[in-house]
């Protein structure tokens, strides 16, 4: 068959090419088809030699055929060819033989032809949010707002038409309102799953609970959305089961556990959520679900199995609420090998809404970060094999009921176990020795400190898990076929795969100079007993070519959205720092400003008189002047702060003041974060001292949060060992590290502090700054031009009280 009947000629001039570059030799690609049948697009996946090439099962999912050429001219599949065409097939892919000249064409399988999109009308969808429209007539308090009607185009012109777009809607626009309803109409219409991704859960709980109800009542088909929650927030019945014989007749009827157990007979959904009460990390960390423990097809209680009951829920859903951690972990999967197509941790999806989108960045970073501690190595030992009351329990004590494993294997496994514990304490006393006083270091470059004090107990562990790792194989081969459906095979491959991956860290920190994108750091952690400990992490040093391997480049609709995207109303650094320039994928922004009226509502109140954050005079001011702040205001007030420990002290020096006024003092570090929250909205003057995530996601309308004080601007620690790494790249590169990075960064998190003021339109406060440098550096300016229009005031300390009543009407 003539090429020409199978090709556009710029696809197969593209092919063609591809093949000269590649000299002649097989070249793997995959193909789009136009409304006509024809490839109209082509991507080359991988290159080989004269008589083989790799099929990238990636590329699967990226096209809708796979084409690769015979240099030899003969156009007869291979075996391999054969085997590659019926994965395509499964899968509704064609696959085509082509010579190197693309003049002809052999089609061994055909494609699938996928069903035409229907593109939406943007009329239609904004009508619903316009005077009258169908968001109006059900919700009586509805109010219309330009800035949402805008966003709701946006979206369903991104939805239409692919592509990436990037939104940054202020506070109050009703962004999810839009995006919401353009994702549920896109889902009714082409049947495409959309995922909703966030970064916190008070906002999937928001969706969940009263957002999505609300969008997806206004359509006439019956529209289902699921929540995806992370595997270690349901109970595992195995686990559960094994952690009460453990206790046999120790139990404790009062405890957690038993508690646990009776509620697991009861509860229809396993989600510690629902427990309840709180339970402790302890408890619950013996009996959560963990991919490391699960045996999925082969469990016994499959069955009646909590996360797989809530997995089967996602599959029947039109729209599913993820977080950016599953997400990424869904989406590592699939770029793997496991494909776009099928189901990996979600089921298939052509479509993703990241809101939060700000966080995207910290979340990637977070998620493709490994790090080892002591406490995991203790865990996967004692899935081996532990010892409580003279009793032994875990995979050892099982595999001895199995016949054909030399009693010697059996014999070393404890030794063995005690060996690679005491290499893991080893290891963590020797880094904690390493890192002296220090909290954080980043490791650059193997010197003779390094090589002498860390690379021996590194080895050490490594060894002491390679060992173990060949115990297990030694055993899964003395087993042999007879025994492969058991559950002791299972748990062993999965506690070896674990051991592997300790191992394989280890010798990654040995050869750390080999891997440049790669930030390799060591830091002190601490127990909730005080106790402290070494954790080891390798970080990517960016995530941008991560973003278009794994989002871009995959999937045809991606949405960024947040009310904190933008610095002086330019997307340039978050599009830099989340790889928008390295992907194909039509990018588009929109600025869209709050409705609320910040100007007549909101005042800022910058400090004139401060001393410099890093001079010793400026933590006594600080104390003295947010004592004097909540006092004038009676409470009512947000204080954020970078560190804990300035957080502690402003806290003793207003404890006094808050005590005698009657307004309660919560601090962050006192109680659960949700529980804090719950108490600082139910308290309407209450004062709540915080930092890290309090910077963002909370939402405290009306009396609750009359006031923020922002104590210094939200710089990142500059020693933090990732930060300092990409701040180096761009200094190499020519760049400039404060204003690229450091900058921006603070800017955006300062923007997120502010945004906790005013949550409704009727919301009335003062955010004030005690940094100087938003008035004395030349950059200050850009932390207010960055914010919604509203007043300034420069004030001292002495007039700062006097400001906030006389703005508060006290």
């Amino acid at each position: 068959m003539k090429a020409s009947e199978r090709f556009t000629p710029a696809a197969a001039e593209v092919l063609r090419r591809a093949i000269e570059d590649a000299r002649g030799n097989e070249v793997f690609a995959s193909g789009r088809l136009d409304d006509g049948g024809l490839v109209a697009e082509l991507q080359v996946a991988a290159r080989g030699h004269v008589s083989a090439v790799p099929a990238i099962v990636a590329a699967m999912d990226r096209g809708d055929i796979l084409v690769h050429n015979h240099p030899s001219g003969r156009l007869v599949p291979s075996e391999a060819d054969l085997g590659v065409a019926s994965l395509a097939g499964d899968k509704g892919l064609g696959f085509y033989i082509v010579d190197s000249s693309v003049a002809e064409v052999y089609v061994v399988a055909e494609p699938a032809r996928r069903r035409a999109l229907r593109a939406l009308d943007p009329d239609e969808i904004a009508a619903v949010l316009e005077p009258g429209g169908k968001l109006a007539t059900k919700l009586s308090a509805y109010e219309p707002r330009e800035a949402q009607v805008e966003l709701v185009r946006r979206v369903v012109r991104a939805f239409n038409s692919g592509g990436v777009l990037a939104a940054e809607a202020g506070t109050g626009v009703g962004k999810s309102y839009a995006y919401l309803l353009a994702a549920f109409a896109w889902a009714a219409r082409n049947e495409e799953r959309v995922v909703v991704s966030t970064a916190t859960i008070n906002l999937q709980r928001q969706l969940a609970d009263k957002d999505i109800p609300a969008v997806a009542g206004l359509f006439k088909r019956k529209l289902k959305a699921a929540v995806a929650k992370g595997r270690g927030n349901y109970l595992c019945r195995t686990r559960l089961a094994e952690a009460l014989d453990e206790e046999g007749i120790f139990l404790e009827k009062d405890g957690q556990l038993a508690s646990i157990a009776a509620w697991a007979k009861e509860s229809p959904t396993g989600d510690r959520a629902d427990l309840p009460f709180l339970p402790e990390d302890a408890a619950w960390s013996r009996v959560r679900s963990e991919s490391e423990t699960c045996f999925g097809l082969r469990c016994p209680l499959r069955e009646t199995c909590f996360f797989l009951r809530a997995r089967r829920e996602l599959a029947d859903a039109d729209l599913i609420v993820s977080n950016h951690h599953i997400l990424f972990a869904d989406l590592a999967i699939r770029s793997d090998g496991m494909g776009y197509e099928d189901a990996a941790i979600l089921p298939p999806f052509r479509a993703i809404v990241f809101d939060e989108a700000h966080a995207v960045e910290s979340s990637a970073t977070s998620y493709f970060s490994d790090e080892l501690a002591r406490f995991d190595v203790y865990r996967t030992l004692g899935r081996l094999l532990r010892i409580k009351r003279d009793r032994k329990f875990g995979l050892v004590p099982k595999l001895q009921n199995l016949k054909g494993i030399p009693p010697k294997i059996l014999a070393d496994f404890p030794e063995a176990v005690g060996a690679c514990r005491r290499a893991a304490e080893g290891l963590d006393e020797a880094v904690l020795g390493f890192l002296g006083k220090e909290k954080s270091l980043r490791l650059t470059e193997p010197t003779r400190e390094v090589a002498t004090l860390l690379f021996p107990p590194l080895q050490e562990l490594e060894r002491t898990c390679a060992v173990l790792v060949q115990f297990l194989s030694d055993t899964l081969e003395a087993i042999g076929d007879e025994g492969e459906e058991s559950l002791e095979v299972k748990e062993a491959r999965l506690v070896s795969r674990t051991l592997a991956k300790t191992a394989a860290l280890c010798a990654r920190f040995r050869r750390l100079d080999e891997e440049p994108e790669t930030v390799f750091w060591l830091e002190r952690g601490g127990t909730s007993g005080g106790e402290a400990f070494a954790r080891l992490v390798a970080t990517p040093l960016e995530i941008g070519t991560l973003m278009a391997e794994k989002v871009y480049e995959p999937f045809r609709t991606v949405v960024f959205t947040s009310a904190t995207l933008a610095v002086g109303g330019s997307f340039g650094h978050w599009a830099a720092r989340v790889g928008i320039g390295l992907s194909d994928a039509r990018f588009e922004t929109v600025l869209l400003p709050s409705p609320f009226p910040y100007r007549e509502n909101a005042l800022l109140v910058l400090a004139r008189d401060a001393p410099s954050p890093d001079s010793a005079e400026y933590r006594p001011w600080v104390d003295a002047t947010v004592a004097s702040i909540v006092e004038a205001s009676g409470g009512h007030a947000l204080v954020l702060f970078t560190s804990y420990d300035a957080l502690r002290s402003a806290f003793e020096a207003s404890k006094p003041v808050l005590d005698r006024l009657g307004v309660a003092g919560l601090r962050q570090g006192a109680d659960e974060r949700s529980r804090l929250l719950d108490r600082f909205k139910a308290e309407a003057s209450s004062v709540l001292f915080a930092t890290d995530s309090f910077w963002e996601g909370v939402d405290a309308p009306g009396d609750a949060c009359k006031v923020v004080v922002m104590a210094k601007l939200p710089f990142r620690v500059p020693t933090d060992p990732v930060q300092k790494a990409r701040s180096d790249a761009i200094e190499k590169r020519g760049g400039n590290a404060f204003m690229e990075l450091s900058l921006p960064e603070a800017v955006v998190r300062f923007k997120q502090g502010f945004g906790r003021l005013i949550r409704h339109s009727e919301d009335r406060g003062v955010v004030v700054v005690l940094d100087s440098r938003v008035l004395g550096k030349r950059y200050g300016s850009l932390f207010v031009e960055s914010l919604p229009p509203v007043r300034v005031e420069p004030a001292s300390a002495a007039e700062m009280p006097g400001i906030v009543a006389t703005f508060l009407g006290r």
